[in-house]
């Protein structure tokens, strides 16, 4: 079917908030009538291949593309062709530009179009947390003896020669410094970066025109330097990190400049010719919300995948804004969609206490303070429930403080206001106790300060007061700790939070993320710390370049992939406290990468998920194999292992919940076939599952929960226990129930949807618009869900809302005037906008929070409105709903909107 897809996609940023935030009115004043992450007027128009198009086998290869520039212009359509892609199999079109945008319901419907999508804007890659390493004694710098590859068994593979030989990896993100040491220092053949294209140029923000040439250098953002040392920096720098693949080859694909954002378009081109130039694996730390796997880039990367190339791809960093979020193009359906776990400990410094017994103080620092001898303390207050120590100048009667360790407590003002402050009356070094905000690295500027855990800070703060003779010395070596990381080995709060809305598993696997040290460019300080899925995303590429060494690239290895990482992951816990509560999978997939297992077994289990779908469509019946490719028999029991079940909506609201979504320990039932077996060498062995989901009575559907678990294939042979499980993942209600539209006032303090005038004033009473000098109404809207179809209508002033009656005939594209148009069997007037593939909005007001789209005067045939009398209709289809039916519609109308426009020339 063709189809018009759009999506939305929102910037990777983490940033907190709660229900009933205020949005910000009169924000729309310059709104297009498109989504505002598209590129006005752009299209992709994707186009049947010569092979698929009766009568032109033996044309040329551009026959696809003339055959539809030779249509256009015949249909008197205005277009500019932006660029062309050529790779049947895969991918076969052109990105246009339309003088007018109303022609893209003609395209859709041209002979030989498959879909015509806009182009759209993906933000520049934005890590929870960036940090230049600024050397040795930085306090960001986690344990340099790779921890990554401990806890995922990469050092174990390492120790074996297995390094990623003879593998090629395709990078696609804003350039690599490839004159970096650890990278190889040069580009070209022979040398670690061997190849790539720059596809955009420094100067590119995703507004103007790319600049492209052969040299992917980058010096000037970083991120994708960052990438390449987490795949395939060499050992032996001063920090001793390495890459998970480091005898690989790499590429590099720049897609985005110094800074801003890139469109997709752009990333098809990269992905395409990193097919091209032969790499074996693609990797992508990038992407948008879109909640779907329909989009361009979604569709070509799952496209590329289903070949045997592994295409990983990162989940997303937005985490915070709750469940049926996940992002685009790692929503492609076959590639690997990562998650992020944080570092497991992080290397600290002790520091010891003289003059009364306490046991040494861990500071947050990698490396010891450098400080003559042992100092005595002063505290600034001796009350250590103070909120806002130094924030204010210290008192006149305050001493030097340029002998003492300073002990100050956080909070209130920033690091480098309460410094300043002791600064001032003369203070050099400085502990800075925690209230309860998180012991962790802290930026106190130039200032020689540090982090120390709360209950040693009210240690030292009383023994001040008592007039203790105490003081505080810093050995120069021998007192270094591994600290625990509180949240080491959990899934990282930042990780974008599945499933798609159209129930695919997303994501599918984690990597470690969060606190990861590698490579930056050597103008911006060679090396930092950065946190985010887009560094999770190079390690499971890394971890795929082993399985093709020690396997063989051939197709079959890599179409196994995913199912081989899933099976042998190891289950993630949703917290410390309790162990025994999983993560649910749409936040951990399958679990944390085995590489070390998943290269060595010998026991294949397929497939490595369950998709359950909703009550409405449940497949409650499911198949898996388990080969014994070894040549022992192996015996194994099967059980059932649920995680939690995420209660993905806040009771009594249609909202989202935020993070940390709140898990319940109710679960799915599974009966099996079998719960104990023996495979002999050589074969195999069918089990089948058999769900039910928990019901109403257990867990209420109007949370909209999210069920998922594993079921464990646990050897039982005397030193052949390793288990293995496969991941299933459902909803314990009807998706099609799920609130669309948000009409409340939570966040406008008014009810909406909504129209809203140029001033920015929302409009509740009959309005005439004249359409010139913006005067012109804005449809304001907020979606609590996606949804697969959204439409604007105009329909007559005495229509009303009816939703027992039968919408007319209608398709996921942009009706045309032959089709039947009623509502309610009340003709409409006429489609004004129509949006396939929308994701929801989120809580926040960054740009995410809500919808605004222009309305003009001009049906989406691009006839004109007639003066008269009019309600705007807004439809939104429901998830899992039939177009056919208005029932499985969400519906608005607004009020009386008077066309008063001159008629145009």
């Amino acid at each position: 079917m063709r189809s018009l897809g759009w999506s939305l996609l929102a910037n990777l940023v983490l940033v907190s908030s709660a229900l009933g935030a205020v949005f910000t009115p009169g924000n729309w004043k310059n709104v297009e009538s498109a989504p505002g992450n598209t590129v006005p007027n752009r299209y992709i128009v994707e186009v049947k291949t010569p092979s698929l198009i009766p009568g032109k086998r033996d044309l040329d290869p551009r026959a696809p593309h003339e055959e539809l520039y030779s249509t256009l212009r015949g249909r008197d359509i205005g277009f500019r062709v932006n660029m062309e892609f050529n790779r049947e199999g895969l991918f076969v079109g052109a990105v246009v530009t339309l003088s007018d945008p109303n022609d893209r319901e003609v395209i859709a419907d041209l002979p030989g179009v498959e879909a015509i999508r806009p182009v759209i804007r993906i933000p520049a890659p934005a890590p929870v947390d960036v940090h230049v390493v600024t050397g040795g004694h930085d306090p960001h710098i986690p344990p340099d003896t790779e921890s990554t590859h401990i806890v995922t068994g990469v050092d174990k593979l390492h120790a074996q020669g297995v390094l990623g030989n003879g593998v090629k990896i395709g990078i696609i993100d804003t350039g690599i410094d490839y004159t970096h040491p650890s990278l190889g220092g040069a580009f070209g053949p022979g040398h670690k970066v061997i190849g790539g294209f720059d596809f955009v140029g420094d100067a590119y923000t995703g507004a103007n025109t790319p600049i492209q040439d052969s040299d992917p250098l980058d010096q000037c953002n970083g991120h994708g330097t960052h990438v390449a040392g987490i795949i395939g920096a060499d050992p032996g720098n001063m920090f001793n990190i390495s890459g998970v693949a480091y005898k690989s080859s790499l590429s590099a694909y720049r897609v985005f400049g110094c800074s801003g954002s890139t469109t997709d378009d752009i990333i098809i081109a990269a992905l395409l010719r990193g097919v091209s130039d032969g790499n074996d694996i693609l990797t992508l730390s990038l992407g948008g919300t879109d909640g779907w796997t329909e989009g361009s880039a979604s569709v070509v990367a799952s496209r590329i995948a289903a070949t045997g190339k592994i295409v990983t791809i990162a989940a997303g960093n937005d985490g915070a804004k709750g469940a049926w979020y996940t992002s685009s193009p790692g929503n492609a359906i076959n590639a690997i969609s990562v998650a992020s776990t944080d570092n497991t400990v992080i290397a600290l410094q002790n520091a010891t206490v003289n003059g009364v017994q306490h046991d040494p103080i861990t500071y947050f620092s990698t490396f010891p303070f450098v400080v003559p001898g042992p100092l005595p303390i002063y505290a600034t207050n001796t009350n250590t429930s103070v909120v806002d120590d130094s924030c204010a100048p210290l008192p006149n009667n305050t001493p030097d403080l340029s002998p003492f360790l300073v002990v100050v407590r956080r909070g209130g003002c920033t690091f480098v206001q309460k410094l300043q402050n002791i600064a001032d009356k003369g203070g050099k070094f400085f502990f800075i106790y925690d209230n309860g905000a998180g012991f962790a690295g802290i930026n106190a500027g130039d200032f020689n300060a540090t982090l120390i855990q709360a209950a040693d800070g009210v240690f030292l703060v009383n023994q001040f007061a008592a007039g203790a003779n105490i003081t505080i010395s810093f050995p120069q070596s021998g007192a270094s700790t591994q600290f625990p990381d509180p949240d080491g080995g959990l899934i990282s709060a930042f990780t974008s939070l599945g499933p798609s809305n159209d129930m695919f598993f997303k994501p599918a696997v984690a990597a470690p993320g969060g606190n990861i040290l590698s490579t930056l460019p050597v103008p911006l300080g060679s090396f930092g710390v950065l946190s985010g899925t887009s560094m999770a995303t190079p390690f499971m590429a890394g971890v795929s370049a082993l399985l093709f060494e020690v396997k063989g690239k051939s197709e079959k290895v890599g179409l196994g992939a995913r199912d081989l990482f899933e099976t042998t992951a190891q289950k993630v816990p949703a917290s410390h406290n309790n162990s025994d509560l999983l993560q649910s999978a749409a936040a951990q997939g399958a679990g944390l990468v085995d590489a070390f297992k998943a290269i060595h077994t010998d026991i294949i289990v397929s497939p490595g998920e369950f998709l359950l779908n909703d009550t409405a469509f449940f497949k409650k019946e499911h198949t898996f194999t388990v080969k014994n490719t070894g040549k022992k028999s192996r015996s194994f029991k099967v059980t059932h292992k649920p995680a939690g079940t995420m209660l993905t909506l806040q009771p009594g609201t249609p909202f989202p919940a935020d993070q940390p979504v709140p898990l319940s320990t109710v679960s799915a039932s599974v009966k099996l076939s079998m719960t104990t077996f023996t495979v002999e060498p050589g074969k195999s062995q069918k089990i089948t599952a058999i769900f039910t989901p928990p019901s109403s009575s257990d867990v209420s559907p109007a949370l909209l929960p999210v069920i998922s678990g594993f079921i464990e294939i646990t050897g039982t042979d005397k030193g052949a226990s390793e288990s293995f499980h496969v991941t299933y993942l459902g909803v314990a209600a009807k998706l099609r129930d799920a609130n669309v539209v948000d009409m409340t006032d939570e966040f406008f303090g008014v009810n909406i949807p909504a129209l809203g005038d140029s001033d920015g004033n929302f409009i509740f009473d009959a309005r005439n618009f004249t359409f010139i000098a913006g005067d012109f109404p804005t449809l304001v809207l907020r979606l609590n869900f996606g949804t697969p179809l959204l439409r604007v209508d105009l329909v007559t002033p005495t229509v009303k809302l009816n939703s027992r009656d039968v919408v007319g005939r209608e398709s996921l594209v942009l009706p045309d005037e032959s089709d039947p148009q009623t509502y309610g069997k009340n003709k409409i007037v006429g489609n004004l906008l129509g949006f396939a593939f929308l994701p929801r909005n989120s809580d926040q007001d960054d740009g995410t929070g809500y919808e605004a789209f222009r309305i003009r005067n001009v049906f989406s045939n691009g006839t004109q409105v007639p003066n008269g009398n009019y309600r705007i209709l807004l439809r939104a289809l429901k998830v899992t709903g039939d177009p056919n039916k208005e029932e499985d519609f969400e519906s608005w109308l607004s009020p009386i909107v008077g066309v008063d426009a001159p008629e145009r020339n």
